[in-house]
């Protein structure tokens, strides 16, 4: 397939640049693939299509406040730094900005001395390797200091840290949020498990390279970015008691479906324990194993994501539900509107 088939005119003003002040006051496309329909409802009326003995599988992965702004010590110079991936220890591979005047050995300052740095490796793809100094928690330091790393595709300030976190955020680790989680409001949670549907968390720390354009043209040339990911032994025995009495798996976003569908593969369709890297890519001829159902925002076009959303259900029904979208003016990506699949 081609990068083109998954193409679609998208106004600028309809990118989202803030959160909504209610969480689940957001818009739900609702899509049946059976019988092809769409219908136009809010966040909150979902319940209204979810029933008893289904479960929700909710990625309770936690954002870092990873982008730091500091000096370097022996010019005082301004610099930037993301953090990618915690490797040893205290060492991280990081993005820096300027990077050219990164060199080994150069050593750098965070919030007046809090939190100090020291590069010790380049990387081929321009990344840094550094090695941190602090005194306490490091993560409580890097809450301090830090801020959100926010899309590239949103140029607002966020005022408060939490609306990219969802409520549920527990696991530290994620480059960006899992944004189809942004809707639930506790209260929402609770009147859904009050129904008898189940909820279930597994993780999967996002990876910047969910941003990342896909540059070929023939889509089975892409390389898909690795992602950490980790089912405990308590949601595995849960989605299997859920599939052997004949309830519904519904994955609340694309790295919950990821995650799913990499164990589901890695262990015959069964849920098992397990933990470590995926690279798994879902696009249209791919056979799910794992899900009976999907809550996502909307895509970026030509995006990897619009092409997971298209393999659940197929490339013409989600184009179109994508340009009655535009049409009916919904909000679109991280901060924007939802769309339910079943």
């Amino acid at each position: 397939m081609n990068i083109e088939d998954f193409d679609f005119e998208l106004p600028e003003n309809l990118i989202a640049q803030t959160p909504l002040k209610d969480r689940s006051a957001s818009r739900l496309m609702v899509l049946n693939k059976v019988t092809r329909e769409l219908e136009h409802k809010h966040f909150k009326d979902i319940k209204g299509y979810l029933k008893k003995g289904d479960c929700l599988v909710l990625n309770d992965t936690k954002v870092l406040p990873a982008r730091l702004y500091g000096i370097k010590e022996d010019t005082g110079a301004k610099v930037e730094v993301l953090l990618l991936k915690q490797n040893e220890g205290d060492t991280w591979e990081v993005l820096a900005k300027p990077a050219k005047r990164m060199k080994v050995g150069t050593k750098l300052s965070f919030g007046d001395g809090k939190l100090k740095a020291t590069c010790i490796e380049t990387l081929e793809h321009g990344g840094r390797i550094l090695s941190f100094e602090y005194e306490g928690i490091f993560y409580e330091v890097l809450d301090d200091l830090g801020e959100m790393p926010l899309p590239p595709y949103i140029k607002e300030q966020l005022p408060e840290k939490d609306r990219y976190q969802t409520v549920y955020a527990k696991e530290e680790g994620s480059a960006a949020a899992p944004t189809a989680g942004l809707h639930f409001t506790e209260e929402l949670l609770e009147e859904i498990k009050d129904m008898g549907v189940t909820i279930a968390f597994i993780t999967l720390h996002v990876g910047l390279g969910t941003f990342r354009p896909v540059s070929v043209e023939n889509i089975d040339d892409h390389q898909m970015h690795t992602e950490f990911y980790m089912m405990s032994k308590e949601t595995a025995e849960t989605l299997t008691k859920i599939r052997e009495h004949g309830g519904r798996i519904i994955s609340v976003g694309t790295t919950s479906t990821r995650t799913l569908e990499t164990i589901a593969r890695d262990h015959n369709g069964e849920f098992e324990e397990s933990s470590g890297w995926t690279d798994i890519f879902i696009f249209p001829g791919f056979e799910f194993k794992a899900i009976d159902g999907l809550i996502t925002n909307f895509h970026l076009p030509k995006s990897t994501l619009i092409m997971l959303v298209s393999a659940f259900s197929d490339r013409e029904f989600i184009l179109k539900a994508y340009n009655e979208a535009v049409k009916e003016k919904y909000r679109f990506f991280s901060f924007g509107d939802a769309m339910f699949i079943i």
